[in-house]
């Protein structure tokens, strides 16, 4: 959530960058121009208490004189009708004002590209030449179809479009993927592990900033507790320190995160149909860092290296790109999008994103941290990113290492945990 004063103090600064991301964000003014009428309303209730509470002094001694309290009474009586619609003025004003800054996206990197789309994106880096085939390269569903490791009918049958049963060694595969990807993080980069639930409630979407803005996208629970489906670990693992002070001294805090997530894909109607690009359900490795303000732009690029790292063991082309202004995510200031190569469809495809959402998210969580115990509190910085999506990172492996036969080679970082070095 952006700071009210912040855009109080440099409105059109503000409007400027933020008509970045394309669309129309002068509503601002409205916004400001109804926070006015909400501080005059509330001067005028500290204004009415305060003739209320000398009115109603009077009253002892009018009856001590013997006079007609009724005027007195009758005053009283009005102050407070007064107040009482000013303070719902107030309420209403500031549910609003709430409102409308939820559904304000955060302020882009003044250094960033700008653009309307991905077509903007800056390209800033590739790490390994993709390979070239000489046999008729297969995509990975037809792979996984032809060796029996995917089965993409029977999960029609049982959940419907946008699901998939790992078979055989499909499923060893993805799990010995997520125990590589979990591993890594935490024995060599340093991050704790953890494993939340897979179900949140609705506090815990707001403050991510998956609502109110992405509400269709998710899976409601039929509970009257307002709860949903997990959508990226992501959410449950930022509000791990929700309506917390943070010690100073162990920031930065680093955590990563194994869940399955789980997406309605509401904008996503006929795009990537075929195979597990984009599913209903899919395993997530998450990695999660809570740092002081000065210091989240350094973490941002260790955390590029740290996903980074993954696809380097698993010596898989991959690029770097630096998203533009229009591809931003809703809660991001700053994003990086790792995008593997996928030979069936010569070309790059994303398979992680690294981002710096600054306090945006930690206004929405109140995260906060002191650096001195008579210090003032300050807002901590929030960053995520993927390390990795294990599906898509399963995509990468069978289309990259297969064989003329149809088999699959498996990357030699991973020969240990599966026990084969093929799977045919």
């Amino acid at each position: 959530m952006l700071d009210l004063k912040t855009i109080k103090d440099d409105t059109k600064k503000i409007i400027q960058l933020l008509s970045r991301r394309g669309g129309d964000f002068s509503y601002l003014y409205d916004l400001l121009e109804k926070d006015q009428k909400r501080r005059v309303a509330i001067q005028n209730v500290e204004i009415l208490k305060a003739k209320k509470n000398e009115v109603s002094r009077n009253v002892g001694k009018y009856k001590r004189e013997g006079l007609d309290i009724e005027p007195i009474l009758q005053e009283v009586e009005n102050c407070s009708l007064e107040i009482k619609a000013l303070d719902e003025m107030i309420t209403l004003y500031d549910e609003e004002i709430k409102q409308t800054l939820l559904l304000t996206p955060n302020i882009p990197d003044e250094f960033i590209p700008i653009g309307k789309d991905d077509s903007m994106n800056k390209e800033l880096k590739k790490v390994f030449e993709p390979k070239r085939f000489d046999f008729p390269i297969k995509s990975h569903y037809e792979l996984g179809e032809s060796l029996d490791i995917l089965d993409f009918n029977r999960a029609s049958k049982i959940s419907g479009a946008r699901f998939v049963i790992y078979k055989g060694m499909g499923a060893r595969l993805e799990r010995c993927l997520i125990q590589m990807m979990m591993d890594l993080h935490s024995n060599e980069h340093g991050y704790t592990e953890v494993m939340p639930p897979y179900i949140v409630n609705e506090a815990s979407m707001y403050a991510t900033g998956q609502f109110p803005k992405f509400k269709d996208d998710a899976f409601k629970l039929y509970d009257d507790r307002n709860l949903y489906l997990n959508p990226t670990a992501e959410v449950p693992t930022i509000n791990l320190h929700r309506d917390e002070i943070l010690n100073a001294n162990l920031l930065p805090i680093k955590y990563v995160s194994y869940t399955t997530a789980f997406r309605q894909e509401a904008g996503s109607a006929g795009r990537d149909t075929r195979g597990i690009l984009r599913q209903h359900q899919f395993n997530k490795v998450e990695l999660i860092k809570f740092t002081k303000p000065e210091e989240s732009a350094i973490e941002l690029e260790k955390m590029l290296e740290n996903s980074e790292k993954v696809l380097k063991l698993l010596e898989i082309p991959y690029r770097v790109m630096e998203l533009c202004t229009g591809d931003l995510g809703f809660s991001m200031r700053k994003t990086y999008d790792i995008e593997v190569w996928l030979p069936s469809e010569n070309k790059y495809r994303e398979i992680g994103s690294i981002s710096n959402a600054e306090d945006y998210q930690a206004r929405r969580a109140n995260i906060k941290f002191r650096r001195e115990n008579d210090a003032k509190l300050e807002y901590v910085h929030t960053l995520n990113g993927s390390g990795l999506a294990v599906g898509r990172t399963v995509i990468a492996i069978m289309e990259n290492y297969q064989q003329k036969d149809g088999t699959i080679l498996v990357p030699k970082i991973l020969q240990s945990y599966m026990g084969i070095d093929v799977i045919k």
